[in-house]
């Protein structure tokens, strides 16, 4: 078999050999069926067992209380953007406080003001995005029904390391840091995360919601788009994304295995230190987030030029390390090492990164 190639991308992301391994077996035979999981019907006795486990580690890594319902979606996490205002903001004169540090949370404004009143509580635009506010800077509009963040700004590199602190209820995009991370689901009314950077391949989308928000959608939402017609079926209204279902399952457990949220964290602090001390070094890189707000998910920086930038991209591919080009709208380049990176790759791309400088002054 190939080497693999240390993925940086930022989604989707590298998984687990493990659980990829658990995937392959499986598309042949699901739990002993004879049945592929590609095949197998999710009404089947052994897939309902199945999701009940995902939903019971998932709650477990997280503390997630029994007020909360853990509902497994699709369209991603760009359709919560109009999914939470449908359900939380749709009735007249209602209103919500979004702050905007990015290309994420700016999309999702632009769809809550499709349903209701939008005050922005912080705009980091005019600065670049290079920040997330500080936990005195950021504003709630008087009678906001919540509080709207997003956690981790992929492409930016920016990530909040406090929950906003609020008398108003706090709704959290947390889809590029999900369980990197313990947190305490009890501060939020609703979480919601695309799978594809820690949890699995794209196509499911975790909403953790508490229970007292499913009744307020009117009944102007569409069956599909309320949150309590999923809850109500325990995520099986329809056919769910069974595959993707199953390696999120298959990487729960090894989440479990493996120490927990808190050993996550601590793996995720280490890789991304590795990164950070070598942006830190000298003025050859230049790290793209203000240092107060640095992602330990994704790690962007910016070369002298772009002719050298491309240079380094092309480099570090043919060494083996894929996914390094920044996002258009940032620029230069980019490490996303979520949960599943191997130490082994930042420690490769720290090195590479330090061998690249002395080759080639800028």
């Amino acid at each position: 078999m190939k080497e693999r190639t240390f993925n940086f991308s930022a989604g989707p992301s590298t998984l687990p050999v493990e659980a990829l391994e658990k995937a392959r077996d499986a598309l042949f035979d699901f739990a002993g069926t004879g049945i592929g999981i590609m095949e197998i019907s999710h009404r089947s006795q052994e897939f309902s067992a199945y999701i009940l486990e995902v939903e019971a580690n998932l709650r477990t890594l997280l503390g997630i209380a029994d007020n909360y319902k853990v509902l497994f979606l699709q369209g991603g996490g760009s359709s919560q953007f109009f999914m939470v205002p449908m359900n939380l903001l749709l009735d007249k004169g209602k209103k919500a406080t979004y702050l905007n540090t990015g290309v994420w949370s700016k999309k999702a404004i632009a769809e809550a003001r499709l349903f209701g009143e939008v005050a922005v509580g912080f705009d980091g635009s005019a600065e670049g995005f290079h920040r997330v506010p500080r936990p005195d800077e950021f504003t709630v509009s008087e009678g906001s029904e919540y509080l709207y963040y997003t956690s981790n700004n992929t492409i930016y590199g920016s990530e909040y390391s406090y929950i906003p602190q609020t008398e108003t209820m706090l709704v959290c995009d947390m889809s590029s840091d999900f369980l990197s991370r313990p947190v305490d689901v009890n501060r939020y009314g609703l979480i919601f995360a695309g799978a594809q950077k820690n949890l699995g391949p794209a196509g499911v989308t975790i909403v953790i919601i508490r229970e007292d928000l499913l009744e307020r959608a009117p009944l102007s939402v569409p069956t599909m788009l309320r949150y309590k017609t999923h809850a109500d079926k325990g995520s099986m209204f329809n056919t769910p994304p069974v595959v993707n279902i199953f390696v999120a399952g298959e990487v729960l457990k090894l989440l479990k295995k493996s120490g927990g949220l808190e050993a996550v964290q601590q793996r995720n602090m280490e890789k991304a230190a590795l990164l950070y001390e070598v942006l830190d070094s000298g003025d050859y890189y230049r790290g793209y987030a203000e240092r107060e707000s640095r992602s330990l998910m994704n790690v962007s920086f910016n070369l002298a030029t772009p002719e050298l930038e491309s240079k380094f991209v092309a480099e570090a591919l043919a060494a083996g390390m894929s996914g390094l080009k920044g996002h258009r709208d940032a620029g230069g380049c980019r490490a996303s090492i979520y949960n599943a990176f191997p130490k082994e790759g930042v420690e490769r791309l720290a090195q590479f990164m330090t061998d690249f400088a002395q080759k080639n002054p800028a």
